[in-house]
């Protein structure tokens, strides 16, 4: 079964989408095919849009799911003529609230991704360029005005993780990758100086071994840094470093970066600046 899902708003989207695909995440036996259409701020627009829900409804043969944020009232009325099953969140959520707090909500469009507070939009900022300067072990420096520290042998995901806490949590984030520079004599991994007076702060990546080789292999194809010995042997020293030095880990086989984020956050004990947007 293929469906068609439009999310639809005023503002950017990501509201009605981050709801949306939510929700249609639960149907896995449902194909869905999932379509954003943000600032629909006129009648005309909403008017238009109306036209292809209603050429996606015959092409289909099945009525479209419309998930919308559409505060205009104008506007709203205009996309109700569209045929589809419609999930109007605001009008479906606002309402009780306004009852329960006796007062009318003030129905601004794009209230929630604005930029709002200064303190809050420079703080998460201030957290990218953080993450974006101590990446890969760039500015070892720079550790004591770290939140969090994420190491991992390269291309485990510590840097979309740590860019992720940046831009959702304002968590500054440094990330540091295992190197053939940090063997011992023997070949054993040990931690590098750079981290040993923030052993406090680490939190280690692990991922399965056939996924990061073929991870690295869309890298440096047919090379010895993304054949499987390799990988198993850097994550077998890894997990063996996390292991003897008591630093908390996670799988980010399976994980997405969301889940990894938060998981960290919730092991790490650490304190977000704003909530995710």
């Amino acid at each position: 079964m293929t469906r068609t899902a439009f999310f639809i708003s005023d503002g950017t989207g990501i509201t009605a989408e981050t709801l949306g695909r939510s929700l249609l995440a639960q149907f896995e036996k449902v194909e869905i095919r999932m379509i954003t259409k943000p600032y629909i701020d006129s009648t005309d627009k909403a008017q238009a849009l109306v036209e292809i829900i209603t050429a996606t409804a015959a092409r289909d043969g099945e009525q479209p799911i419309i998930i919308d944020t559409i505060v205009d009232v104008a506007i709203r009325k205009v996309i109700t003529r569209a045929p589809g099953f419609k999930i109007d969140i605001f009008s479906t959520f606002l309402a009780p609230l306004e009852e329960e707090l006796a007062t009318h909500s003030t129905y601004t469009v794009g209230r929630t991704h604005s930029i709002g507070r200064d303190d809050v939009y420079m703080n998460r900022i201030d957290s990218v360029h953080f993450a974006l300067d101590n990446d890969d072990g760039a500015r070892t420096h720079q550790y004591d005005k770290a939140d969090i520290i994420l190491v991992g042998v390269s291309r485990c995901g510590k840097t979309p993780t740590s860019l992720y806490l940046a831009l959702q949590f304002g968590i500054r984030a440094a990330n540091y990758p295992f190197t053939e520079d940090d063997l011992d004599d023997d070949g054993t991994l040990k931690l590098p100086r750079a981290l040993a007076p923030y052993r406090h702060k680490l939190f280690g990546l692990t991922i399965d071994a056939r996924r990061l080789s073929a991870i690295r292999n869309e890298r440096r194809p047919n090379s010895r840094y993304c054949s499987l010995d390799q990988c198993l042997q850097e994550i077998q020293q890894a997990e063996a470093l996390y292991r003897q030095m008591h630093i908390p880990y996670i799988d980010t086989t399976r994980f997405s970066i969301e889940e990894i984020s938060t998981r960290m956050i919730a092991e790490a004990g650490l304190q977000r600046r704003f909530s995710p947007r």
